[in-house]
């Protein structure tokens, strides 16, 4: 994307933000005169109260939404998913999880793809990445890296017992070009090899996955879902450069640690949200303490209660920090 291109886009984002605020200002003026105007009937009261309240709620995403101003924040996101410790089931959690995030990006009103998989050995996927396009899409999931926990009673298990699986979801902004990072074509290497899994014949009979290796980091991307070559390519180089600048972002975020006097654990590492599924039925994230009980509708994307009180935790830390 052309340096003209991100301003219009950014021209764009900011114009719809307007607008948006002066919408609410005028149905909350409406609001206003109804009131005074008054009605004696009592659903007339309730409609204003139901309208106030997803006006309060509306003024509340924005105000959120404010708040997502560092660097990346606006990018697009690339999530990667990996299937952790607990074998099969470990497997299909990672992929029960990368479809969660697709739907959360639907409901948002985000678009999403799958750019790569990898099938597991029985069911699921050992790893998957997801892409989420939309304005702020990385502010508002990067608090999602880490590792997810599932306690349920495990369908792949003949005596039907409990199994506790891990998945680790790493979250990448998403850059346009080389020009934020410092990469150059010399120091990456890049390999053709046969697509395996699912595909068609096409994508299993020829050379068409890439692995691009970034020769200083030893960082190894591969990709083979697309039909060619080109597309396969273009997708591993854009993962590359996340990944280039997730470590360059970490190596600052060390620095300022070791500058503060500051101790910080290993980040992706780090338990964030638990899913029990059996004996009782609870979502709980390990960092805010926020916790749903509906696990499907979290499954189905309804993931907003746990990223607004990450995000709302880290405005409360941000200001205590400056203070």
């Amino acid at each position: 994307m052309t340096t003209a291109q991100t301003s219009m886009r950014r021209l764009g984002e900011l114009k719809s933000r307007i607008e948006r605020f002066a919408d609410l200002e005028q149905r909350i003026s409406d609001l206003s005169e109804l009131l005074e105007l008054g009605d004696d009937d009592s659903s007339f009261y309730e409609t204003l109260a139901t309208d106030a309240d997803r006006a309060a709620d509306e003024i509340d995403a924005l105000e959120l939404e404010l708040t997502l101003n560092g660097p990346y924040d606006g990018k697009n996101a690339i999530l990667l998913v990996h299937s952790g410790e607990g074998g099969v089931d470990a497997q299909d959690w990672a992929e029960m999880l990368s479809r969660m995030y697709l739907k959360w990006a639907d409901l948002r009103g985000f678009q999403s793809e799958l750019l790569d998989s990898t099938a597991g050995d029985e069911a699921g996927i050992k790893n998957a990445t997801v892409e989420i396009r939309g304005t702020n899409a990385y502010g508002y999931v990067k608090g999602e890296a880490g590792s997810h926990r599932l306690v349920r009673l495990s369908p792949f298990d003949s005596a039907h017992r409990r199994h506790t699986a891990f998945a680790l979801v790493e979250v990448l902004p998403e850059i346009d070009s080389n020009a934020e990072i410092d990469l150059k074509d010399d120091d990456i290497r890049m390999d053709a090899f046969r697509a395996s899994g699912a595909g068609g014949q096409h994508v299993n009979k020829t050379s068409s996955a890439i692995r691009l290796t970034h020769i200083p980091t030893g960082i190894v991307v591969t990709c083979q879902n697309e039909r060619s070559q080109t597309q396969n390519r273009e997708t591993a180089m854009k993962i590359l450069r996340a990944r280039l600048l997730e470590r360059q972002m970490q190596q600052e975020a060390d620095e300022r640690s070791k500058l503060k006097g500051e101790h910080t654990a290993a980040g992706f590492g780090n338990r964030i949200r638990s899913y029990v599924l059996h004996p009782y039925t609870l979502v709980t994230d390990h960092r805010t303490e926020a916790s749903v009980g509906d696990i499907q509708a979290v499954l189905n994307g309804e993931l907003d209660p746990f990223i607004d009180a990450y995000l709302q935790q880290s405005i409360g830390q941000e200001s205590a920090d400056r203070a």
